[in-house]
């Protein structure tokens, strides 16, 4: 039995007449006309699952920044910074990808362990809202580098919790053991020299404790922690203008049960007000669960492949494409485009890049020919920003859909493309 009669399909994919459609749109229609592999998109999961996080916040001062490593495609971007979102950067790149879908510089933040003196003056030169600072070496350059500038950097320092997010230890970011913030027992004497450097302006406070999370206790316990460091802080003379707690907040991959964001925000607000900290401007960066639902990877099937341990079937998308079961061994459904009615086999489905660990899903049980068109969904979070070029295979087409309405916002890159920048030896 194929998983989606056992598994609800995202509300904006269903069935209609035999075939798969997002939103009003024929996915094989769309994988004809613009070939395969094609990711596409459903604005309207998109503006939803932004649409629960702003409801929880109304009439309270925030800023909601999107996480634009999870998919930083232009188009993406500007559909969700018309909705009202800032963006959350880290890297230069991501900058001038922020500035051209047309963000304020104020309503950007810049995160992430490793800026470069190049990186901090152009984002102090356009005028950024707050850079989240992850260590004491990193304070001091932007200190200097800010004052070589004649101004001031508005800074934030994330704090590493020291709390289990259960999720994945690749995308686990508040344990001890991993290289994002800086630990809770040297965070007010960090905000101490912070507040006596002539470059830098404090403005906040940031806990980011893991993507793929899936519970409410990690994020009560998380903000437990900050909001007592929110005190010693300020008892210090250095005041707190505004809390991140990051993002992190899991979507449904397999069953998963991440509670809804408003339904979360609801129990964190309660806890603000508990410990009387309801005043405070609150920043969010959620990524994940904005686009990973919203998106799916249409692919061909190339070849069936049966063999005495594994069957195999061949499409051709890969772990170019859809990096993330080569590196966490993530689980995304597949199913078909167009099901048939022939008996199903059991499958793991694998792409053509020369690599064992270039599969896409174990033991899917699936009645298919060669030529029929699968579906993988939860595409639309860390599967096309993380896409490469290994084996030479350009990056796929992107779709955007609004109802019927189909845009393309990226095409499909080219060999030519991939070799525009390189030289031959004279």
């Amino acid at each position: 039995m194929n998983i989606a009669s056992v598994h609800p399909l995202p509300p904006h994919i269903h069935y209609l007449n035999g075939h798969l459609c997002m939103e009003e749109c024929s996915l094989e229609a769309l994988a004809r006309e613009h070939g395969t592999p094609l990711f596409v998109y459903s604005q309207a999961a998109m503006l939803n699952a932004l649409g629960s996080y702003q409801r929880s916040l109304a009439g309270r001062e925030h800023l909601i920044c999107y996480a634009m490593k999870a998919n930083s495609t232009l188009g993406i971007l500007q559909t969700l910074v018309r909705a009202g979102c800032g963006l959350d950067i880290v890297s230069g790149g991501e900058l001038e990808r922020a500035l051209a879908a047309g963000v304020a510089p104020e309503r950007i933040i810049f995160s992430g362990v490793g800026k470069t003196r190049h990186e901090m003056r152009r984002a102090l030169a356009v005028g950024i809202g707050c850079f989240n600072v992850e260590s004491r070496a990193e304070l001091d350059v932007l200190d200097s580098v800010a004052q070589e500038a004649d101004t001031r950097a508005p800074v934030s320092i994330r704090v590493n919790p020291n709390v289990d997010a259960k999720t994945h230890p690749y995308i686990s970011t508040g344990l001890k053991g991993n290289k994002f913030g800086i630990a809770h027992e040297d965070v007010v004497a960090t905000y101490r020299h912070a507040a006596q450097c002539r470059g830098l302006r404090v403005v906040g406070i940031d806990c980011h404790i893991g993507s793929q999370i899936t519970q409410t206790g990690p994020y009560l316990d998380a903000m437990d922690r900050i909001l007592d460091l929110v005190q010693a802080i300020e008892s210090a003379g250095v005041p707190i203008a505004h809390i991140d707690f990051g993002g992190g907040l899991g979507i449904d991959y397999n069953g998963d049960t991440p509670p809804a964001a408003d339904q979360l925000w609801q129990a964190l607000l309660d806890k603000l007000e508990t410990r009387g900290f309801g005043d405070r401007k609150i920043l969010l960066e959620p990524g994940r669960s904005l686009v990973g639902n919203a998106g799916v990877c249409v692919t061909e099937v190339l070849y069936l492949k049966p063999g005495e341990q594994k069957n195999f079937l061949i499409v051709d998308a890969a772990m170019n494409d859809l990096p993330r079961p080569a590196m966490y061994e993530a689980f995304h459904r597949i199913v078909p485009v167009a099901p048939r009615q022939d008996a199903p086999a059991t499958w793991d489905v694998v792409g053509p890049v020369c690599e064992s660990g270039d599969w896409l899903g174990r033991d899917r049980t699936l009645a298919v020919q060669a030529g029929d068109l699968l579906a993988v969904l939860s595409a639309g979070a860390y599967c096309m920003s993380m896409a490469s070029n290994y084996n030479t295979r350009g990056r796929a087409a992107e779709l955007l859909v609004q109802g019927e309405q189909v845009t393309v916002i990226r095409q499909r890159e080219t060999a030519a493309d991939q070799l525009r920048l390189e030289s031959l030896l004279p």
